[in-house]
């Protein structure tokens, strides 16, 4: 009887095995990511002491005024500049980057280039 492997399932399977090998500490934390079918969040962590040090989302306010008849795509490039700019502003240049198990492509991709032309470093 063959297993039922879901999206969602295979998903985690993969983020459990990149969180295997990817971990944030002090001096480069984790900037993770999470895709839901609407939004996109993403979350800058400190793993050695378990503390967020920055977030943003497409939910924020600052983000919200913009996103209005915009493709997901250049919402989260709008979420990727915010999240570097609250990053750098906190003190963090560099980061690990934790796709969250999701491709690299779309929206995770447009994040992620947005946060590196604002100057944060991967």
């Amino acid at each position: 009887m063959p297993r039922d492997r879901s999206s969602v399932v295979g998903r985690i399977a993969r983020h459990r095995r990149i969180r295997r090998k990817v971990e944030g500490v002090s001096e480069r934390p984790r900037m993770a990511v999470f895709r839901s079918h609407k939004h996109i969040y993403v979350q800058v962590i400190d793993d050695g002491h378990g503390v967020t040090l920055a977030t943003a989302s497409s939910l924020d306010s600052e983000v919200r005024d913009q996103r209005n008849g915009k493709p997901k795509c250049e919402v989260s490039s709008i979420v990727g500049s915010l999240i570097a700019r609250r990053a750098i502003d906190s003190g963090i240049n560099t980061v690990v980057f934790d796709r969250g198990g999701y491709k690299y492509h779309g929206r995770v991709k447009a994040i992620a280039e947005a946060a590196r032309k604002e100057g944060l470093l991967f």
